[in-house]
């Protein structure tokens, strides 16, 4: 019985690997023991940034929303939001920062609504 070869199945994954890290630099995209670890550590990488990618635009609708509180010298952000949760108006963060980049007036509106209701 002839012996099992896997020249061809080893070839392909080689293939991916190296296809993987196209990009990278030197042996990273050429040599495959190198760009399999190279791989590995960028896919790790990727996973990892994914989740932190939800809490930087977070922070980001954070920080437009306290701009736009500082621009109309009512409230701090803190503030804000605790008077947000005072007056049972649930809007997201999200939306707010939208709000407060496209639609001034309605932010405005909103907060001069909210900052009545402050103790």
């Amino acid at each position: 019985m002839p012996r099992a070869r896997s020249g061809k199945i080893t070839h392909q994954r080689h293939k991916e690997v190296l296809q993987l890290t196209k990009g990278h630099r030197a042996s990273r995209r050429l040599h495959y023991r190198v760009a399999h670890e190279s791989m590995l550590h960028s896919l790790d990488y990727a996973y990892r940034h994914r989740r932190e990618r939800k809490s930087d635009i977070r922070r980001l609708w954070i920080l437009r929303i306290n701009a736009a509180l500082h621009s109309q010298g009512a409230l701090s952000y803190s503030q804000f939001i605790a008077c947000l949760k005072r007056s049972n108006l649930e809007i997201n963060r999200k939306m707010l920062a939208e709000m407060a980049v496209t639609d001034s007036n309605s932010f405005a509106q909103l907060v001069d609504l909210v900052s009545s209701k402050r103790e």
